[in-house]
């Protein structure tokens, strides 16, 4: 499942975990918000399809009308924070990201406890350039919703795209913040076990510590490559461990691995390490 579609899930279950599921007990804002979901699931699962005879100007009137009826659901109920919690990821999603911004920030106003929001708040600012201000509402998605594995992941990618800012803020330590990294991505993969994406960013999140635990990760490597596929997957794993018995100084078990991979598309990935093996001793 891609990182995408995890986050198309955890949006309606979160818009419809405030909406009763017996409809007969709904409020009316709440049936309405429910109806507009769907309408709007609906019109980008047809979107997102392969069609060549796709009418594009039928799905703008849609997508206008869609949004016309959020703007007269949130005049008629300026406090219903699920109403500016969907009209803001629905804008997001169309790149009106000003926009999307405002009423996300008035579903935090109204109701400063939805991880969602949280989330893409810290997505914004992390945009932005401000990873300053975004951590602080990652680790607010994280505490409020602790078994989502997106939330992790993110505060894992801040925390390693932009560790020079943590560091200079004089807040963080290096030592701190690589545990910190580390740790959210070993959380993602630890919460969504049969998600590849985190266990690799994981695996991967060996290379940006200052002090790499490498016999640590060489057993991630050997343990991953079991769980996929024989080819270019399970060879990917092979040339990350046969980069890191280098760097271990273990040369022979390097080549014996590198011999293994002879899928053309990592050619020259395997070539840049058998360079750098030329010169170790036999």
């Amino acid at each position: 499942m891609s990182l995408s579609r995890r986050f198309s899930l955890l949006l309606f279950a979160l818009l419809f975990s405030g909406v009763t599921a017996v409809y007969a007990l709904e409020t009316m804002p709440e049936r309405t918000l429910r109806q507009l979901v769907e309408r709007q699931q609906s019109l980008f699962v047809d979107a997102e399809k392969d069609n060549p005879n796709f009418d594009q100007e039928n799905f703008k009137s849609q997508l206008q009308q869609l949004c016309n009826s959020y703007e007269v659901l949130l005049r008629d109920n300026p406090k219903f924070a699920p109403g500016y919690v969907a009209y803001g990821l629905l804008l997001g999603k169309v790149d009106m990201r000003k926009q999307s911004v405002g009423m996300l920030m008035k579903a935090n106003d109204i109701d400063k406890n939805i991880p969602v929001v949280k989330n893409q708040l810290g997505n914004f600012l992390a945009e932005e350039g401000r990873p300053l201000e975004a951590v602080n509402y990652y680790l607010s998605a994280i505490q409020l919703e602790p078994k989502e594995p997106l939330y992790h992941y993110q505060l894992g990618t801040l925390l390693a795209e932009a560790q020079d800012d943590f560091v200079k803020s004089g807040d963080w330590t290096k030592a701190a913040l690589d545990k910190a990294m580390h740790h959210a991505f070993e959380e993602a993969m630890t919460l969504s076990p049969g998600d590849w994406r985190y266990a690799y960013r994981y695996g991967m999140s060996f290379y940006d510590l200052n002090t790499p635990e490498w016999e640590e990760a060489l057993q991630f490597w050997q343990s991953f490559e079991k769980k996929l596929k024989p080819g270019v997957e399970q060879q990917t794993c092979r040339l990350h461990e046969a980069k890191i018995l280098f760097t271990l100084h273990r040369p022979d078990e390097a080549r014996t691995a590198l011999a293994s991979v002879t899928e053309s598309v990592l050619a020259k990935q395997k070539e840049k390490l058998v360079a750098q093996l030329t010169d170790s001793p036999k």
